[in-house]
């Protein structure tokens, strides 16, 4: 009797035994499973996010080539300018609509010895640093050279309440007292009167962040009021001799 019993348990421990092995064998496939639809689902997820980002990479690119395009392929007597679109940030490109322009304002970068491309790329670092809120449609540099950073078609955020229907000019200064080189003066002049043919404007369309704000900006031409004034019968000569810019398509 006591044989038969020994006999009965050692056959029902293992009958459990064997029943706990499948139950752990079917415990291991189950979590091996969801980890192979984890690891699926994390690559198809990732696959998604990288086509996506490269989509939107893409049509950004392909955006910012026909913007370039649209910019240089107007009026005759377009100035000599490099056109490098800052990235489509918060901080200093919002990509918000400017649906008429009324007016073209003058600012000084009020850091002497920088150059346009250093002004120019310190607006695209405020894409991460956040530091501020700050832009201009062009940089002039102390030799002259001229970058677009915004499309004319877009705010910048230069002139405060004026944001919305202006085109600003961020002009670069060798020294302390603001005053332009006669490269950098050269090309504002060039560049106001191009801007004033494009957008059917007049001398008086063309103001100082001071006449904004009342911010010593630009501050020689806030100091020196004849100065400011003899740059607008500068524009006036060069459209005399030189004539209005017209907005026709270059061919």
């Amino acid at each position: 009797m006591e044989q038969g019993e020994a006999v009965r348990r050692r056959e029902a421990e293992k009958r459990k035994n064997e029943a706990r092995r499948r139950r752990q064998k079917k415990r291991k496939r189950q979590q091996m499973f969801a980890r192979s639809v984890m690891v699926l689902t994390g690559a198809v997820f990732v696959g998604v996010i990288l086509y996506g980002g490269w989509r939107l990479s893409h049509r950004t690119a392909q955006a910012q080539e026909e913007i370039v395009a649209e910019e240089t392929k107007y009026i005759a007597d377009r100035p000599d300018f490099s056109v490098e679109l800052l990235d489509y940030n918060e901080y200093s490109r919002p990509g918000t609509a400017l649906e008429k322009v009324n007016g073209i304002v003058v600012h000084y970068t009020a850091n002497p010895g920088t150059t346009a491309q250093q002004n120019r790329d310190y607006f695209e670092g405020l894409a991460q640093s956040g530091e501020t809120h700050a832009s201009s449609h062009f940089v002039i540099g102390i030799s002259g050279e001229i970058i677009q950073c915004i499309p004319c078609n877009e705010i910048a955020y230069a002139s405060n309440e004026r944001n919305a229907d202006t085109i600003s000019i961020e002009c670069c200064i060798p020294d302390d007292t603001g005053k332009f080189t006669d490269a950098t003066y050269g090309s504002l002049v060039h560049l106001v009167t191009w801007l004033m043919g494009r957008y059917d404007l007049t001398t008086d369309n063309v103001i100082r962040h001071y006449d904004v704000t009342g911010k010593a900006c630009p501050k020689y031409y806030v100091e020196n009021e004849a100065a400011w004034e003899q740059f607008k019968s500068d524009l006036v000569d060069y459209i005399e001799t030189n004539g209005i810019a017209k907005t026709e398509e270059i061919q």
